[in-house]
């Protein structure tokens, strides 16, 4: 199990605007900056501790690809367009994918700044 995770960024401010919109969409904050209140190296990302973080200290040109659970449908869909609203580019519309790793597979797919692929999905009925 993975206790958190993290890409580099280019640009610390531009991605973290990037994130707050799309993942505030899923119900998630800043947990944590580092330096201290500033966020100007890092940013980690979580509902109670950081569990995904953004930094300028690892390599950003490896393309990346991270999915974030979702607690509905409605949930995929805010997220999607949050983070289009933020300056992200659309990988995939929010929609059911069949064939999946479970029967109820939905999910939205949206490139960050830096070209990473980051996704919502649901799971539930």
């Amino acid at each position: 199990m993975i206790d958190h995770t993290g890409i580099g960024v280019a640009d610390v401010a531009a991605s973290a605007a990037f994130y707050d919109a799309a993942l505030g969409a899923l119900g998630m904050r800043r947990a944590m900056q580092m330096p201290e209140n500033q966020g100007s190296d890092g940013i980690g990302y979580g509902f109670d501790y950081p569990v995904f973080w953004i930094d300028r200290f690892h390599p950003h040109s490896t393309r990346q690809h991270t999915a974030f659970i979702a607690r509905s449908r409605a949930q995929v869909d805010a997220f999607h367009a949050a983070a289009l609203r933020a300056g992200g580019k659309d990988n995939g519309a929010p929609a059911a994918r069949e064939a999946q790793s479970s029967p109820v597979y939905y999910a939205a797919f949206v490139l960050d700044p830096d070209g990473n692929n980051m996704e919502a999905v649901y799971r539930g009925g």
